[in-house]
């Protein structure tokens, strides 16, 4: 079955509301500790548009990151649990056999 065929029901796709807000969250906070670091040791113009440059970059990787079409969940879950930023555990309450996809998908990348 592809990943377009399965079918989720109303408690998974609130599962996965709710796992993706996790992750991004969490993503989101590293990111402005990161930020944060590199805004303090600003000496230069020079610095500050490698600062630029890489806020626009990580805005269009998190753009395209959290696809949250039920099409895509898998994958971003997958992605997400490899990165770190957010556990299996958290995805309980999905069909097993999504969760074994995810699982799959995590040594595959």
């Amino acid at each position: 079955m592809h990943t377009s065929e399965l079918q989720w029901s109303t408690e998974e796709k609130a599962i996965a509301k709710e796992a993706i807000a996790t992750a991004y969250s969490r993503e989101i906070s590293g990111l402005v500790q990161v930020v944060r670091d590199r805004a303090s040791s600003l000496n230069s113009m020079d610095d500050l548009w490698q600062l630029h440059d890489f806020l626009s970059a990580r805005r269009h990787e998190l753009d395209g990151k959290y696809d949250d079409r039920e099409s895509a969940l898998l994958f971003v879950f997958s992605s997400l649990v490899k990165e770190g930023w957010l556990s299996l555990d958290e995805l309980e309450g999905l069909d097993a056999a999504k969760l074994s996809k995810i699982t799959a998908l995590t040594r595959m990348f």
